[in-house]
């Protein structure tokens, strides 16, 4: 069995209404579904017969958050034993009248239980041998240098499922060069008990933040990857001297002394009850909220090495930031009803100046903010593209949390160059409106941060920057996740602009093989949409390119109905990147 399918088992079939057709996705920030947990969990251990499990298996809450036009979703992560399986969970979509509407599943349960199913070959033990401490004892003598906890490292006591990748019997023969996504399969080959140590460190002034899956047995590492994903008072408007916008309109909040970067109109809570903007001031440490005499900020240029970080030509970044941030929070809920990151309006912030001379700039789940650098190689790293990357890593860990390694790790990254140029779209339209502009991006990520102007990544393209492959290929989980990114976002160029047919174009896919050869896109505004509730409502955080193409395919039907314009177009769209068949338009 697949991994990660859509769910369509007589267990659920009952429960599961059609979906209402298309339209603004508009929904407050209601969270509690109306289905109580335990009444959730009891219908679907109803149906454990039915799918081959025995008694052991069971189900946990793992967390709730909004889904679109007034949904609430509930991530159900499957247990035995009462210890949660590593990468398997059930996802359901609940409208307000208590009617479960979606679903989808990543199973891996299947070799886990009693009798010759069980792929252990006995009763499968959930006591460890190794202690957490030990576990994180491993992790933590890994580090060479003097660190830092950023948050104190926790492990929690998993079942990990040991995966192989094999061809599918229709493909036994096929050359590897020729294979598709759908010539292959995920299948589980063994269990082991794991601890999934959580470390949070800064180590020479830098994070390094790493998942790692110890045993539990006998301490060695399993897995192990980067979990750094990189890229109050009534407010009143000021002006910024931007780096990349020219003169824009900043929220700030007026204190006893001036004016501060807070913006209370956007989200609220949060580490400072606003949105803000801080002066981490050459440290990983975010600081205070930065301040000026009066409302107006920056002088719009490049921070001068050994400049100081507060007067205007250090407050740029700050404008930079702070208008980052405020279109991509405007965007999201103009546009989608979806409040702030965590569709909860909880307010973020982001840190400039972070480090000295810093090429780099990331989210940080543990505070849900980002940290922005002002450059070395680059220039700062506060461009539109790059703050709507770094702040869609927000939205994803707050629904389906892609794991950061493999074809997920890639789909997690791609899913944030799709919300950085969506973002660089509706703020170069002015920021207003609920409608995504079909126009105003460049399909190019980090071209204004480049001191040459080449970008550090292309959407319709990926393979100009000599390390993105342009199609799925079965080396793609191998590589690191801003490279395996590149597919999805051609995928996502071709749904939203279309294809070439000429053979020589950039725009051209030699996997569209049927008619017309050259595709036809559905516009940024339908195709974001679609993306948007496939990867908030569907996608579990294992999903792979060919579950991913699963989930898009099935919401843009149940969207805009079967055989449909936009049906078509996803199909093919994936096609175009070598996940599944190609089809006629």
């Amino acid at each position: 069995m697949s991994p990660s399918h859509t769910v369509s088992s007589a267990v659920l079939a009952a429960a599961v209404a059609a979906s209402a057709q298309a339209g603004q996705m508009m929904s407050g920030p209601r969270v509690q579904s109306p289905i109580p947990d335990a009444e959730l969990i009891a219908r679907l251990a109803a149906g454990r017969a039915a799918l081959g499990l025995d008694p052991d298996h069971g189900y946990r809450v793992a967390r709730h958050h909004p889904g679109v036009e007034g949904t609430s979703v509930v991530r159900l992560a499957h247990t035995y034993k009462g210890v949660p399986i590593f990468g398997s969970e059930t996802v359901l979509e609940v409208n307000a009248a208590g009617a479960i509407v979606g679903s989808s599943v990543a199973d891996r349960r299947a070799g886990l239980g009693k009798g010759s199913a069980n792929l252990a070959a006995k009763d499968f033990s959930v006591r460890p041998r190794q202690s957490a401490a030990a576990a994180i004892a491993a992790v933590t003598r890994q580090l060479a240098a003097p660190h830092l906890s950023v948050t104190p490292p926790a492990a929690e006591l998993v079942i990990y499922p040991q995966v192989r990748t094999r061809r599918r019997a229709e493909a036994a023969d096929k050359p590897d060069a020729q294979l598709n996504a759908f010539d292959v399969e995920d299948v589980v080959a063994g269990y082991e008990l794991a601890w999934l140590v959580r470390t949070r460190f800064v180590v020479n002034d830098r994070p390094l933040y790493r998942d790692t899956l110890v045993s539990a047995v006998d301490g060695r590492v399993l897995e192990q990857w980067n979990a750094l994903q990189t890229a109050a008072p009534a407010a009143e408007t000021g002006v910024g001297h931007s780096q990349y916008n020219g003169d824009v309109p900043l929220a700030a909040a007026r204190d006893g002394r001036g004016y501060q970067l807070l913006d209370p109109t956007r989200g609220s809570g949060g580490a400072y009850g606003a949105l803000a903007v801080t002066n981490a001031n050459h440290t990983a440490k975010a600081g205070e909220i930065y301040t000026n005499a009066s409302n107006t900020w920056g002088d719009g240029k490049q921070f001068l090495p050994g400049g100081s970080t507060t007067d205007a030509n250090g407050q740029t970044a700050a404008v930079n930031a702070m208008w980052g941030m405020m279109n991509t929070y405007d965007m999201l809920r103009n546009t989608l009803g979806w409040h702030s990151l965590d569709g909860k309006d909880t307010a973020t912030f982001i840190a400039a100046h972070v480090n000295t001379a810093y090429d780099n700039a990331y989210y940080d789940d543990s505070c849900k903010c980002m940290y922005i650098g002002d450059g070395n190689q680059f220039n700062s790293l506060g461009a539109i593209d790059v703050i709507g990357h770094e702040m869609s890593h927000g939205v994803t860990a707050a629904t389906s949390n892609l794991l950061y390694f493999g074809e997920s790790g890639g789909l997690n990254e791609s899913n944030s160059d799709i919300g950085g140029e969506v973002v660089e779209a509706y703020a170069r339209a002015g920021g207003t409106g609920a409608s995504i502009p079909a126009l105003g991006n460049d399909w190019v990520l980090g071209k204004e941060i480049s001191k040459t102007g080449t970008p550090l990544r292309y959407m319709y393209k990926p393979s100009l920057d000599n390390a993105s492959p342009d199609a799925w290929s079965s080396g793609l989980k191998k590589l690191d996740v801003h490279y395996s990114s590149g597919p999805n976002n051609r995928m996502f160029y071709f749904l939203a602009q279309g294809s070439n047919a000429a053979p020589d174009s950039d725009y051209y896919s030699k996997y569209l093989t049927r008619s017309p050869a050259a595709m036809s896109g559905i516009g940024l505004e339908k195709a974001y949409r679609i993306w948007f509730r496939a990867a908030s409502t569907r996608f579990t955080f294992i999903t792979n390119y060919a579950d991913a193409r699963r989930k898009v395919l099935a919401t843009a039907e149940d969207m805009y109905g079967k055989g449909s314009r936009e049906a078509i177009a996803v199909q093919r769209a994936y096609a175009a990147i070598n996940v599944g068949p190609d089809v006629d338009e």
